[in-house]
């Protein structure tokens, strides 16, 4: 049995950027330390909420390392190295793992996609050059490519491979999972509506795109569902669902970074091709924040 990277609730960090698209490390610095003082568990940075896939290697390194130092040891760092490139990926994970990342979160190959086959050899690859346990991620309403069950059961055999963002919606999957790989292989809810299921079914916690303006209600509900309560879990999820689901009216990170700039924090614009939200997009996220009292909440 592993020793889980982390238990409840995991902030799915921005990244934010300055006028001109560059990263800004005072913002970085504030939200790092908000996150801590209000209970998150873990940090993942440089994943998709962190728009890692506009950030040049060069940045990636240089955002995880600073994340890395400035955490200093206090929750988790983990650290989105994941690529469709099999040798991008374990380079990107060998500067993690330098720069003291304590953990991976590798997404599955996107665009080129791949066979089970192939999920197998590129992770095993990965997890091959490295000493830090991993957490494999599966979206494939993103990048068009799903772990099966029966995959997740041979990847867990490596040692370094423990863990499983999953997002692909499917409960029934996330049982077969569990059936399969029992403690060898962590699960992590990866959207924020269905932490409450995953936990009731044996996930851990949940990287969570919410916690980025709410950490201490997620990590309230995680917390619920560890302790067994999930009746109390249950209606703070509904409480919040809508403010969760509202997340995801546009491409993530587009809403959330959105969000973050009306509670009160410089998050700047996404970059690239991300664009800001329509009007009518922008005042319904705007009148959701506004029903529970966000606006504003966090300014200075």
């Amino acid at each position: 049995m592993n020793k889980p990277i982390f238990t409840g609730s995991g902030v799915a960090l921005i990244t934010p950027m300055r006028p001109d698209g560059s990263v800004n490390y005072d913002v970085l610095g504030e939200l790092l330390e908000f996150q801590i003082e209000n209970g998150t568990d873990a940090i993942i940075a440089c994943g998709t909420t962190g728009e890692a896939a506009t950030l040049s290697v060069k940045e990636h390194c240089e955002v995880l390392s600073f994340v890395s130092e400035k955490v200093n040891g206090r929750i988790p760092v983990i650290a989105g190295t994941g690529s469709n490139d099999t040798n991008t990926a374990i380079e990107l994970s060998k500067s993690a793992q330098i720069s003291g990342a304590d953990a991976l979160l590798c997404v599955t190959p996107y665009y080129n996609k791949t066979s089970q086959t192939g999920l197998i050899r590129h992770f095993n690859a990965i997890a091959d050059n490295v000493d830090l346990p991993m957490i494999l991620y599966n979206v494939p309403s993103r990048t068009g490519c799903n772990i099966a069950p029966k995959t997740y059961a041979e990847l867990c055999k490596h040692e370094n491979i423990v863990a499983t963002k999953e997002a692909n919606g499917d409960i029934s999957s996330v049982s077969q999972t569990r059936s399969l790989c029992g403690d060898k292989l962590d699960i992590y809810s990866g959207n924020d509506d269905q932490t409450v299921p995953f936990m009731s079914l044996g996930a851990l916690g949940v990287i969570s795109v919410f916690a980025n303006f709410c950490p201490q209600e997620m990590h309230q509900i995680c917390q619920l569902c560890l302790d067994n309560n999930f009746v109390e879990a249950a209606k703070m999820n509904f409480h919040y669902v809508e403010l969760m689901d509202i997340m995801f009216s546009d491409v993530n990170p587009i809403p959330v970074k959105t969000a973050m700039n009306l509670v009160g924090f410089n998050a700047g614009e996404c970059r690239l091709p991300l664009v800001p939200m329509s009007y009518r997009g922008y005042h319904d996220l705007k009148d959701c924040l506004a029903k529970y009292d966000l606006i504003g909440k966090y300014s200075k």
